[in-house]
Order: structure tokens, then sequence, then C-alpha cells
């Protein structure tokens, strides 16, 4: 993004890698120094988004948000014990829009003919999406008491490095600024970064997979074709009567613009209501269930039935006694568009679940979109159940169909029926397909 990055005065720390922008909170006492766990965490956020950037040029967006959830579950804990470091990134998508991810108390605002919000403590544990770039500028801000404001337009600009901050100001009006990408420090060691996984979605023909072998699934590569199946049934699948009438591509979305790319956001705009259920669900499921579990040597709560540790790849000790443990999240759903949902929490998945049944009851809302008339407005939720994420059609008119890793046919789900997923399984909703992927694939992450 070369355009005009300005710095809002404050007490917290701003960075600008590569084009993008990223803001860490600064939550511990006295004022900044380089050993600050906020300084600590831009410099390896820095680090990261250059890794993206080198390897998706055109936009690194859904690279960033690949590793910066993996740095979370697997990183972020090493820099700052026991506290949750905060942070917001602003960076290009290879869609050609604006790519936002935020964790934690973290607001970016996007002013166009109106101005839209998005907030990292409306989500269970972190908003990723895609958007237009806006007419005027998107910004970047710690939360306060008050709603942040876009403030006027200065003379300040931020090529690249580090700067306190209590905010960014990336502006779009005008034309972009000439700036210029440094190579990295001299000396300086380039990371070996994993390549993302692959999106879910299939190729019409698929060349003969050799037979499964009972392999544990979290030791198998995820593989994926390139296309969605021509079609999955014999006869045309019923439409669902709730889509008659609606055109899904300009269904309301947090956003709210007609150009908007598509994908799915663990906590869409809610109503005050909705709100305040949403972060009593967040703060009670995802951060206090507790389940008899394992820890591996850098003491991550991990599944009892597994060689490696959930959060970090670590080998564990098999010999140990169990012990109530926190639970983490236990997976990650990655859409086929490459948008992504960390399984944290009970969810209820459809095309407009914001107010339904389920998510009055406590559970999260995951909208997807989907113009086939095939996604029911609730069609499916997401439970989870000791270490296990399991998926139950919610009687939807058109089902729901997994297809396990190493499997060729797609299996349709009994309603009200619960369904164990395991990493690598797809799952298809309408037209859309989601996979499970784990969060940190072991060996060693």
């Amino acid at each position: 993004m070369d355009r005009q990055v300005e710095v809002v005065a404050g007490g917290h720390v701003v960075s600008r890698v590569a084009g993008a922008v990223i803001l860490v909170a600064h939550r511990e006492p006295g004022a900044l120094t380089p050993r600050s766990r906020a300084v600590v965490a831009a410099r390896a956020l820095g680090e990261l988004v250059a890794d993206a950037t080198d390897q998706a040029p055109d936009g690194p967006g859904r690279l960033v948000a690949r590793h910066a959830t993996r740095w979370l579950m697997k990183d972020a804990e090493r820099i700052s014990p026991g506290a949750p470091i905060e942070f917001g990134i602003l960076t290009a998508a290879d869609t050609g829009g604006l790519a936002i991810f935020l964790h934690g108390s973290v607001t970016a605002l996007l002013a166009g003919s109106a101005v839209e919000y998005y907030r990292g403590s409306d989500a269970a544990f972190t908003v990723d999406r895609v958007a237009e770039p806006p007419a005027r500028a998107a910004a970047l801000f710690i939360d306060g008491n008050r709603p942040p404001e876009l403030p006027g337009r200065g003379i300040g600009s931020l090529i690249e490095g580090l700067a306190p901050a209590a905010g960014a100001v990336v502006w779009f009006e005008g034309e972009p600024v000439v700036s210029r990408r440094p190579g990295r420090p001299a000396g300086a060691r380039q990371r070996v970064v994993e390549p993302p996984p692959p999106t879910a979605a299939f190729d019409a023909e698929r060349e003969p997979e050799p037979e499964a072998t009972p392999l544990d699934p979290n030791l198998i590569p995820t593989r994926t074709s390139n296309r969605i199946p021509a079609s999955l049934d014999p006869e045309p699948a019923p439409v669902d009567p709730d889509t008659e009438g609606i055109d899904l591509h300009r269904a309301p979305t947090e956003m709210g613009g007609a150009r908007e790319a598509n994908g799915t956001n663990p906590a869409p705009k809610p109503d005050p209501d909705l709100q305040r259920r949403l972060e009593a669900t967040a703060k009670a499921t995802a951060l206090t269930v507790k389940v008899l579990g394992f820890k591996c040597a850098r003491a991550h709560p991990s599944d009892p039935r597994a060689a490696f540790c959930t959060v970090c790849g670590m080998p564990v000790d098999q010999t140990q006694q169990t012990a109530e443990v926190i639970r983490p999240p236990l997976g990650m759903l990655v859409l086929d568009d490459g948008m992504t949902y960390m399984v944290a929490a009970d969810a209820v998945v459809g095309r407009d679940p914001e107010h339904s049944d389920p998510v009055r009851a406590g559970l999260l809302p995951l909208r997807v979109d989907d113009n086939s008339g095939g996604m029911s407005r609730v069609h499916a939720e997401i439970r989870l159940v000791n270490w296990d994420i399991t998926i139950i059609d919610h009687g939807s008119t058109n089902g729901t169909r997994v297809r396990p890793h190493g499997y060729r046919d797609w299996i349709r789900l009994q309603p009200n029926q619960p369904f164990t997923l395991t990493a690598g399984t797809e799952i298809m909703l309408g037209n859309r397909v989601l996979r499970l992927e784990p969060v940190a694939p072991p060996p060693f992450g």
C-alpha cells in the first residue's frame, strides 16, 4: 500500500513494514523501551508480514492472517506470558481490496461515504476480513472509552519502521505517495515460512488417490483439489424457500458495501442485545472451558490422545497424569475463498444466523454468503465436546455433506446427528466449502 500513513500520537506502538500497517497495544507500566513486550511483538509481526509479502507480493493479506493466527497460538505466549498481545494489521489483499486482521481491543475504522467499524473485541478470537478500499481512509486505534474518530489529515508520513502512537491512518484519497520497501538489514536472518494450506475448492476430475492408511490424521498433510463438482446428486437440489426474492450477494454485512469481497467474520456487526451475548459467550466459553488433558514441555494444554501438542506441535509426554486444563482453540475452519474462523467456542453456521435460536442460546454466529440458494439461514452447528469438534446439520433443506481426509465421496449427514470432524475434513454447505485445519500441524508447528 503506497499510501500516506499518518501516526496518531500516543503511547502504543505502530509499525510499517512492506507497506502494511501494524498497531500493537502497550499494556505494561511506564514508557516504551526497546525491550517492551509491545515493541518486541511489533518487530516479530513485522518480520511475519515481510515473509508473507515475499511469498505473495501482489497481496499478502490472506497469508498474513494465516501466519498471524499461528503466531498467536505458538509464539505470542513466549513474548508476553500470561497477558494477551492485542494488535491489528492492515495490508493489501490479492483481490485488490484491504485485508484487516484484529486481535483484542483494537478497532479498524473505514471512512468512505459512511464510517464503518470492525472491533477485535467483538470476536471470540480474531477478526479476519477483506473489504473494498475506502474512499477516504482506513485507520487502526487501540480501543478507548469512546469510539475512535478520524482526525484531520496532516503532513506526516511513516514509510518504514516503528513509532509510538495511539493509532495510524492510511489515507486513500489523493495520489499514492512514492515509497520504497527497503531490503532486509545486513545479516538479518531469512525466516523459513511454511506455505499456506490450500483453499478448500475442488476439482471436478480428481486423480485416483491411494487407499487411505489408518494413521493419526494430524500426521497427514491436507490435500484438496481445485473446483467444486458440477453436481453432487443425480437430481437438482431443492431451493430453500427462505432464499426466494433475496439477492444473497447484497445481503447486509458488517461492511455493507455492494462491492465487498465475499468472506466470513466470526462476529458480524450485531445489535446491542446480541453484542452483550457475544461478549459474555466469548469470555465464558472460549476462555474458561476446562477439560482433562496433558501439558507439553512448554506448558500448553493439549489433547491427551495426541502425541503432539494441540497448540505448538511439540511432543507430549504420554505417561503423565491427566489434569484439568483450559481448552485452547481446537482448529481452524478455512472457507473456499481463503477466509478463516478459529474454532474456540460453539457456533452456528448459515447465511443469516445472527438472530437465530442457537445464537440466543449462546452460540457464536458464523455467517457465510452463498448465491446458490442451497444454504439455509441456520444450516449447521459446530459443537465442541471435550477435545472433539462435531458438526450437526440443523435440518437444512439441502443438507450438509462432509468428506473426511482420504475419502473420495461425500457423506450426507443425518439431521440433528453429530459427526466428529478430524483434521483435513471438508464440509459442504450449499455451494460453499470449508476445511478443518489444525492450528499447529506437527511436528513442531
